[in-house]
């Protein structure tokens, strides 16, 4: 795999960004074995999305996703996104619009990557694996599957059940409880949405450790989701918010993408 660090200037933020991308290449060297879309095409994409506390780096560096994606020839997209929670901020910038519109255009603008939706996929941990089950509810018609590890599924419940955010922060980002409610920030709301209106979602899959502090959201947003009718692939077992959970749960997930024609 090719390894690019890349900072570029993102105008929906007015500001410079980090983006760590990893490429396939036709060969990848001793001890790691090639897969996938051959050298000139397209290549499909993962967009892997951190948590609160973490950048674009993380999980290169907690991680071994770059040797783990070049058995299924698909590029990895890590951007950075601080701790916005994916989410167009009440007092901050837009983020939202950042990754779900401008990030995959410059991708696709600076790399050999397809833009097509069965092609694309997102997935992330904690704030991140938010972030992936919202794109793929809110912008269902870009992505084949999308995947939450250990996500923070439920924003309206961080009063009590181990908030990530101070006070100060939550209203920055969502505003007050009452705004966030319902809002296209509430992955509750959405999924409500988007099965009374028939929505072609994409693949869904979720998964967290028992041990999780977040493992009661994740276990309400399942039963949800699920009442809804809405096909959702969910996982779960021993494991706590660590990066021993993420880093073998992110070789189920690449293993679970309905890639195109994958040589696996």
């Amino acid at each position: 795999m090719a390894l690019i660090q890349c900072s570029f200037f993102a105008q929906t933020l007015g500001l410079n960004v980090g983006m760590n991308v990893v490429i396939p290449e036709r060969s990848y060297g001793i001890g790691v074995e090639a897969g996938g879309a051959q050298s000139g095409d397209k290549y499909p994409v993962l967009y892997l999305l951190h948590g609160l506390s973490d950048d674009h780096s993380i999980w290169l560096r907690r991680t071994s996703v770059e040797r783990y994606s070049a058995e299924y020839g698909i590029a990895v997209v890590m951007p950075e996104v601080h701790r916005s929670f994916y989410t167009n901020m009440k007092s901050g910038l837009d983020y939202w619009t950042f990754v779900s519109e401008e990030l995959p255009h410059v991708a696709q603008s600076l790399f050999p990557i397809s833009g097509k939706r069965e092609d694309s996929f997102a997935a992330g941990l904690s704030m991140g694996g938010y972030g992936a089950m919202k794109l793929g509810l809110r912008a269902p018609e870009k992505f084949a599957a999308v995947a939450s590890l250990s996500g923070a599924m439920d924003i309206l419940a961080f009063d009590h059940e181990g908030s990530p955010l101070a006070d100060k922060e939550y209203k920055w980002i969502f505003g007050s409880k009452e705004e966030a409610a319902g809002s296209d920030d509430d992955l509750f709301a959405l999924a409500e949405r988007a099965a009374a209106a028939g929505v072609s979602l994409p693949k869904l899959y979720q998964c967290c450790g028992t041990e999780d502090f977040l493992y009661s959201q994740n276990v309400r947003f399942r039963d949800h989701v699920r009442s809804l009718g809405i096909a959702l692939d969910y996982e779960e077992g021993p494991g706590d918010h660590n990066w021993g959970y993420w880093d073998e749960h992110i070789q189920r997930v690449l293993a679970w993408l309905p890639l195109q024609g994958r040589n696996v």
